[in-house]
């Protein structure tokens, strides 16, 4: 007897179901989490590549901050992403239970992250 959708789910038919129902708000969950990841990549690299490239006495530690705040937004995005997603399969409206911290928290770091980058450009000049 061939398998059947249920037993390839290994019982969890109703999540298989509500995730293909839901299938284009998970792909745009999954999107806007990689171009988050893409945002802390940038971070990083600018941030580094304006460091080396000044050839600046600048502390060691500068560079550790960089890529740990660019560590940050990847936990961050990642955090959005799962609450997203269980709110999706919830079929609720992502604002109803105040959901939206991590995306405030994500844009005042990547906000503070580009202008501590200019008074680093600045400050080199």
């Amino acid at each position: 007897m061939p398998a059947t959708r249920r037993d390839r789910c290994d019982g969890k038919a109703g999540s298989a179901v509500a995730a293909q129902k839901n299938f284009k708000n998970h792909a745009a969950n999954e999107r806007t989490f990689l171009a988050w990841l893409r945002t802390a990549i940038a971070i990083v690299g600018v941030g580094l590549t304006a460091a080396k490239l000044t050839r600046a006495d600048i502390p060691g530690w500068s560079d550790l901050a960089m890529v740990l705040s660019g560590g940050v937004v990847v936990i961050l995005a990642f955090v959005r992403m799962r609450m997203l997603r269980a709110l999706i399969d919830a079929e609720e409206a992502p604002d109803e239970k105040g959901t939206n911290w991590p995306d405030l928290l994500l844009f005042a770091l990547v906000i503070a992250l580009m202008v501590l980058l200019g008074i680093f450009i600045l400050h080199v000049r």
